[in-house]
């Protein structure tokens, strides 16, 4: 195989020659990324990739010239993005994968979840007084590293769609990660940030230089990374999992005190799960279920929301901003109450979905008041055979973690709309020494007082919020959509279609329309372009709005034409992300 760079410049050239245009920006050739805002969207007739990092698309579009499909294109971005968004995900973390088969007209989900290791205890977060530790200590304690599934949940979405050899789909990340590529304003910032974490680790010595963190401009070069993904595209995820790789990956966990060992390596497997379904006016949307949150709150908001009739109220109302608030509020209580690994809590999905229960919780929504103390409902009237568990309460210092999302089309109509992960930016700051990946945080996901659905369990997969989403239209997906933030994930999800569906947003507006965030009363937030006047109206009737607005998520989306059969994709301004879009006449 050719070198990634050397391949690049070919289809590139191939490309000006067809006079095709792959994108709206300049596409770099090299390992040059553009930054700029010029390639936050694009078009084309026959496919398109969208993520967080330009080389990760340059990667996922190279693979799709290269006569590779979605899946082939995916896999080959996971492992790009391994190396150039490190503080964001990898092969030391997990992630949902969303794949449509356009063949068999199925939509199943490869779900890579960290899992708890079998020494976990209910009881690990608390300190010797019983109390909740710190949750930044939670973060950087070995505990919170669960075991890792990207690499198992890649290798397993090859087998089952894959058309390219995995060599060729990782060896792109090998030579990123080998030849090293310039930081971007985004990573030095993350770097700057978070230095004390990674000087705790092996990872000093990659994101430092003399003693200084990595600049902007600076080269970031990972020579053991690039051993460990050669490693794995010449022997499979089996040295990942069973062989030295495994070992270190124990030794170091246990290094900072943790308990996951050789074993829970060897034992991990990802799951093969369905979509959870719901609509929206005249959209089928299949989503993430359990162990994610996201799917069942995204469906029962939409829910709660398609009852009141949105887009009569103006796009940056007092009204929409009040109503999108308040079903929040009901939501996320019932996530607090109900949510949880379905291997072993039950999860109400029925119930939560159910059409009576969401007029219920609408019915507790006024235009003209604040329900002061949101509550979980009673979902027990609409779901049989449930028994309620009951919420613990739980320390409110917990940081939303970091993700990332992406999402691919090929010219076959497969899609991939995929969120991954290490938790917080950097994960839990653990560098596995000689092996250059990062460790998740990802068990800090669960409950830190023990007793409810979330718990720590050995075995158990922590809830997430990763959402994941396809909107279907008459049986034909239309829009990929996801976004990382933690908890504000859902929200993000929900206001983009709510932008695109209710609103009749372009795309590129729908992303970038100022989005709010709040899952109980004393925790709010709102991005730039939210009116002054307006946040004061909605703090006049008893919400909390802060008075600096923030970045929420980081969503990116692929919308599908059907006035002319071409794609759009686009990337929200939060981050650098790139949208290139694909033409079968560049292939040669």
């Amino acid at each position: 195989m050719k070198s990634f760079l050397s391949r690049f410049s070919m289809i590139f050239a191939v490309t000006l020659l067809t006079v095709v245009t792959v994108s709206q920006g300049a596409l770099a050739s090299s390992f040059e990324p553009d930054y700029g805002t010029e390639n936050n969207i694009a078009t084309g007739d026959d496919g398109m990739v969208v993520s967080a990092h330009p080389l990760a698309s340059e990667v996922g579009l190279d693979i799709l010239n290269s006569g590779g499909n979605a899946v082939d294109a995916a896999i080959a971005m996971q492992y790009a993005l391994t190396v150039t968004e490190p503080m964001m995900s990898g092969i030391g973390g997990g992630g949902f994968m969303m794949v449509y088969d356009a063949a068999t007209g199925e939509t199943k989900i490869i779900n890579s979840r960290e899992r708890a290791p079998a020494g976990a205890d209910p009881e690990m977060f608390l300190d010797d007084d019983g109390e909740p530790m710190e949750f930044q200590d939670r973060v950087i304690h070995g505990n919170s590293v669960g075991v890792p599934g990207t690499a198992k949940g890649l290798e397993t979405s090859h087998e089952m769609w894959g058309t390219m050899a995995m060599h060729d789909l990782i060896a792109p990340a090998v030579a990123l990660a080998e030849e090293g590529f310039p930081i971007d304003d985004f990573l030095e910032r993350q770097i700057e940030e978070h230095a004390e974490k990674l000087e705790r680790s092996a990872a000093g010595e990659v994101f430092f230089s003399d003693g200084n963190p990595l600049a902007e401009g600076d080269m970031l070069v990972q020579g053991d990374l690039a051993n460990t993904l050669r490693m794995i595209s010449e022997q499979g995820t089996d040295v990942l999992y069973h062989g030295e790789i495994a070992a270190a990956v124990a030794d170091t966990v246990q290094e900072f005190e943790g308990s996951l060992a050789v074993a829970d390596m060897q034992n991990y497997d990802v799951t093969i799960d369905e979509p959870v379904w719901g609509q929206y006016k005249d959209y089928d949307i299949a989503t993430m279920p359990p162990p994610s949150s996201g799917g069942i709150f995204l469906l029962q908001m939409l829910g709660i929301l398609d009852g009141f009739d949105l887009g009569q109220y103006d796009i940056k109302s007092v009204e929409k901003y009040h109503l999108l608030a308040e079903t929040m509020h009901l939501a996320y209580a019932d996530r607090a109450e109900y949510a949880g690994d379905p291997e072993f809590v039950d999860v109400p999905v029925e119930g939560l979905l159910h059409p009576d229960y969401i007029a219920e919780r609408r019915n507790l929504i006024s235009l003209d008041s604040v329900i002061e103390e949101p509550e979980a409902g009673d979902v027990m009237p609409y779901q049989q055979d449930f028994e309620r568990q009951g919420a613990v309460e739980q320390p409110d210092d917990k940081v939303d973690g970091q993700t990332t999302h992406y999402s691919v089309i090929d010219s076959h109509g497969n899609v991939v709309s995929y969120t991954t992960t290490i938790e917080q930016v950097f994960g839990s700051g653990i560098m596995v020494p000689g092996y250059g990946f990062l460790l998740n945080n990802e068990l800090t996901d669960f409950d830190a007082e023990p007793g409810g659905a979330n718990e720590v369990q050995p075995n158990k997969r922590p809830l997430s919020s990763m959402t994941p989403t396809i909107v279907f239209n008459d049986g034909h997906p239309v829009l990929t959509v996801g976004s990382p933030g933690g908890q504000t994930i859902i929200t993000s999800v929900l206001q983009t279609i709510l932008n695109t569906y209710e609103y009749g947003l372009p795309l590129e507006e729908a992303l970038n329309e100022p989005r709010i965030f709040t899952n109980n009363p004393d925790n709010y937030s709102h991005e730039e372009g939210i009116p002054e006047e307006v946040i004061q109206q909605l703090n006049d009737m008893g919400h909390g709005f802060t008075e600096e607005p923030s970045p929420i998520g980081n969503v990116n989306s692929i919308m599908f034409n059907p006035e002319d059969g071409t794609y759009t994709g686009a990337t929200d301004e939060n981050r650098n992300g790139a949208a290139f879009g694909f033409e079968l006449e560049a292939v040669q």
